[in-house]
């Protein structure tokens, strides 16, 4: 068996330099903190608040559905929804049409928190959003890239 040639050092440059998946992975991760540091008056993460977010709707949605619009896995979104049902901001009930599926509640309490979150986030998105080019296609190409035939 042959043992593998190490990748050269100017790949190492070629991939510093131009690949997405490590460009959109160290912005990913700034974007994250900078929002986490802002919204650590409200009491949640970043992270948090899109979940809690994605669960602001008429009808409370089922953990699948959740899982698909946050792009992860079902495992990782229950882990994730522990804390917060531990805070008493999300509950989980059976889906009354299908006792197989549960539905996912913001409580009064995790409305209470979005509340005071969303002011936070609208300056914070704002100040980002006004040091882009054009973030109305950055968004556009973000949403390709996240699109279901990647």
């Amino acid at each position: 068996m042959q043992t593998p040639v190490s990748p050269s050092f100017e790949t190492t440059l070629l991939v510093r330099d131009t690949c997405l998946c490590l460009h959109a992975q160290r912005a990913a991760r700034a974007l994250a903190r900078r929002f986490d540091v802002a919204l650590k008056p409200a009491g949640i993460t970043s992270g948090q608040f899109s979940l809690l977010m994605s669960l602001n709707r008429p009808q409370p949605p089922n953990v699948g559905s959740v899982a698909t619009l946050l792009a992860m896995d079902r495992t990782t979104l229950t882990a994730n929804l522990k804390p917060l049902e531990r805070r008493g901001l999300v509950e989980t009930e059976a889906d009354p049409t299908d006792k197989r599926a549960r539905l996912l509640r913001l409580t009064p309490a995790g409305r209470a928190v979005l509340a005071g979150a969303v002011p936070i986030w609208k300056a914070v998105h704002a100040s980002i959003e006004a040091t882009l080019s054009d973030p109305h296609r950055l968004r556009a190409d973000l949403m390709v890239l996240s699109g279901p035939d990647i």
